[in-house]
């Protein structure tokens, strides 16, 4: 089998590319070792950057989004009991979030992948890559119970982080910038609607609480809990009064309570691979880089590197220049670089870290203050949060 791209992983990243690349009129072919029920279920992000939802439209891939996803011009804050609104669009020229499952992201982009696209080959897991330092790179990949070999001239990696892609790097060429943090989150699925009408950021003496929704009717929301904690060992009764408290204002705003449907413990941690490209080898998403939740970038970071690369390989078809091809690399990073940033910043404006003292917590309520009382402060959040420009 012979294409232009090779594509591992048929996440949101790599669906997107091949839908972006098929627009161009350059064929790929994307290969995933799950089945399609699977790629459909796996529940992930949920908010849309300005940036994501207009390349989602500009693709094709927008109708249901436009239609179904509940836009946010906010976030709310809280701390010390009170509560302050950060208006976006107010404060960056009209740019808002989505709230817009990744899940459905993926559901819209499979079905015109498999409508109008190249080949979009489910179960089949990829194995290696090969001569990736050469104009002809290979993919190794099973399918069908056989081993196959996918002929390229480029492989992008959208395989995230225990994928096969960046493996083909040479380790001397690598440098890895990681770190860890000593809490995760408990997230649970709730079906009842959610409590406010955007996403409620709170810090609190117990720990960081979020409140977020995955439409009208089903409520995420999420506790910061010890490193390690096993969801199985809260109740439900527990989850919904710890919510209460570190939610807990001085007005009348009410927390409801419903049935949890769902419960897991995401491991929260900042990691990025450099560089991004070796030879015709591109690694997009988590293959290069994840960050923790608390800012939504995961998904956002992941379509600017798509986007990115879709945008440098059209100019070289057109022009038959690699200059844009060539600074992939340093392109993608200077955004990952910058949404690692605001990601840490926030983690550490709204967790408390489990040796805090007085002093550390006084430190994060100024920080607070400060957002809430300086549109200089609250622009730089909103700018972030609203998204980075592609490239």
């Amino acid at each position: 089998m012979r294409t232009t791209v090779g594509i591992i992983g048929a996440g949101p990243a790599g669906l997107l590319l091949a839908r972006l690349l098929h627009n161009a009129g350059i064929d790929a072919v994307v290969l995933e070792s799950r089945d399609r029920s699977y790629v459909e279920r796996r529940q992930r992000a949920g908010i849309l950057e300005q940036g994501t939802a207009d390349v989602l439209r500009a693709a094709g891939a927008g109708e249901r989004m436009d239609r179904e996803g509940l836009r946010h011009d906010g976030i709310e804050l809280r701390f010390d009991r009170r509560r302050h609104r950060v208006d976006f669009p107010a404060l960056t020229g009209g740019r808002s979030v989505t709230v817009y499952a990744q899940t459905e992201v993926c559901k819209d982009l499979i079905a015109l992948q498999l409508r109008d696209g190249g080949p979009l080959l489910f179960e089949a897991e990829a194995l290696a890559v090969e001569d990736a330092g050469t104009d002809a790179p290979r993919i190794r990949f099973r399918h069908e119970g056989r081993e196959d070999v996918l002929e390229c001239a480029y492989v992008v990696g959208c395989d995230g982080f225990w994928g096969v892609a960046r493996k083909a790097i040479p380790a001397g060429l690598a440098q890895v910038f990681e770190r860890t943090y000593p809490f995760g989150w408990l997230g649970i699925l709730a079906d009842v609607p959610p409590s406010h009408d955007e996403l409620v950021y709170a810090r609190h003496d117990r720990g960081f609480a979020l409140l977020s929704m995955r439409s009208p009717a089903v409520s995420r929301l999420y506790l910061q809990v010890p490193d390690g904690t096993d969801a199985g060992t809260w109740s439900d009764e527990e989850i919904w009064d710890e919510l209460e408290r570190r939610f807990e204002t001085d007005d009348d705003w009410r927390l409801e309570r419903g049935p949890i449907t769902q419960k897991s413990v995401t491991p929260m941690r900042s990691y990025v691979h450099e560089p991004m490209r070796h030879g015709r080898l591109f690694l997009a998403g988590d293959a290069a880089h994840i960050v923790p939740p608390t800012g939504a970038k995961g998904l956002n970071l992941a379509v600017g590197d798509v986007v990115t690369f879709a945008r440098a390989l059209t100019h070289q078809q057109e022009t038959g220049s690699p200059e844009l091809l060539d600074a992939y690399s340093a392109t993608c990073l200077r955004r990952v670089w910058q949404a690692e940033r605001f990601s840490y910043d926030m983690t550490a404006l709204l967790h408390r870290a489990p040796a805090a003292t007085a002093f550390e917590d006084r430190l994060q309520l100024a920080r607070l203050e400060r957002i809430a009382s300086s549109r200089a402060a609250e622009t730089d959040l909103a700018e972030a949060y609203t998204g980075f420009p592609f490239g």
